[in-house]
């Protein structure tokens, strides 16, 4: 089957393309040992054809118009000769069991031509609005030839890290009168911004030159504050990708290369989705990230960096499965469940013990 898929995914026609995209991302996303192994190989023979496509990442508040400038924005590219491809990931929900997934209705327009696809998806349970196999269906995307990745998530407090560590790029949709510069400066999403646009802007022009003031004041604190060597005046150490921060040779602190001025300083835009407005500044911001990151080699460091932990994730993921299907763990897992539920046992006694039967020999179980 998996053989059967790459050639249409590869040098299909766009109909039989589509088809085969949709095959290869169900596939991906089966429980099933032997889809597991089917889709690992096609994985494999996929990854030669990786890598060329720009990866980005957007999330915001529900109600920020994300799909919306998601559709304003794949218009804007398909007109400009690219083609584009939307993983738009719902949150699943824990009280009904499933998700919308209706944001493919919202975009109406770009769904409908043949240099778009648009796939939506639970998260199934992940943390935040990120589903399992995205970066799979990424890659899936990019081998069929998308050059523009776009992944849609719902700003739900975690899903934006997770989102900004798989892409090339993090953008942060924001609203005018969405809160004062505390809000601005408070610490988490803005540090992993790459850019920031401050979408219906044409509501309340006032409001939203206010945002984008506040905004970029707190990207430059955020800035100095990662950056002490840049703050004191002192020359810059060279930064690690990612805006990590480490100890340079010399002993000294190094600075958070999301905030060096000299490689790429996080920038805010206001854009109007629903009337068009903004989306040349905002590609063309754009374009000068993936240029100078692409030039100073980060770009470069940042994707290898991220196949890394995507292993360790898939590694975790087994080991977890691996260790609902061991015997003895099966065996006490509804007893300590019960025992937890009823307050008997700590949830952390019965951690302990579900992890100390795991190393047990396989015959201990009956003794």
């Amino acid at each position: 089957m998996t053989h059967a898929l790459l050639d249409p995914l590869l040098h299909g026609t766009p109909v039989a393309q589509r088809r085969a995209i949709a095959k290869a991302i169900t596939l991906l996303e089966s429980t099933r040992a032997d889809h597991r192994a089917q889709a690992d190989e096609m994985l494999t023979a996929l990854l030669p054809h990786t890598g060329r496509a720009l990866r980005l990442g957007i999330s915001g508040v529900p109600g920020v118009g994300k799909s919306t400038f998601i559709e304003t924005l794949g218009l804007y590219l398909i007109k400009r000769g690219h083609r584009v491809a939307v993983l738009a990931i719902d949150p699943s929900s824990t009280v009904s069991g499933g998700s919308i997934l209706g944001d493919k209705t919202r975009m109406e327009r770009l769904s409908v031509l043949e240099q778009a696809y648009i796939r939506p998806s639970p998260s199934s349970g992940t943390l935040g609005g990120v589903a399992e196999k995205t970066r799979e269906a990424l890659l899936v995307c990019e081998a069929a030839g998308y050059d523009v990745v776009l992944i849609e998530t719902v700003g739900v407090g975690q899903s934006e890290t997770a989102v900004s560590g798989m892409t090339d790029m993090f953008v942060l949709l924001q609203l005018p009168n969405a809160g004062d510069d505390l809000q601005a400066i408070k610490k988490g999403v803005m540090e992993i911004a790459d850019l920031v646009a401050i979408n219906k802007a044409d509501i309340d022009p006032a409001a939203a030159t206010r945002a984008e003031a506040q905004i970029t004041s707190s990207l430059r604190l955020l800035g100095q504050h990662g950056n002490p060597a840049r703050a004191q005046g002192r020359p810059k150490a060279a930064s690690t990708p990612l805006g990590g921060s480490e100890q340079s040779e010399h002993g000294g602190e190094q600075a958070f290369a999301h905030h060096d001025e000299a490689l790429w300083h996080p920038k805010v835009v206001q854009i109007s989705a629903l009337l068009g407005q903004g989306v040349d500044q905002f590609w063309a911001a754009v374009t000068e990230f993936r240029q100078l990151q692409t030039a100073n080699g980060r770009l470069a460091m940042r994707r290898e960096k991220q196949a890394l932990a995507w292993m360790w994730e898939r590694i975790d993921a087994g080991l977890k499965q691996a260790f609902r299907a061991h015997p003895q763990v099966k065996a006490l897992l509804p007893v300590l469940q019960a025992d937890v539920a009823a307050g008997r046992v700590a949830a952390s006694t019965a951690a302990r013990n579900l992890l100390a039967a795991q190393v047990l020999p396989p015959h201990s179980a009956t003794e």
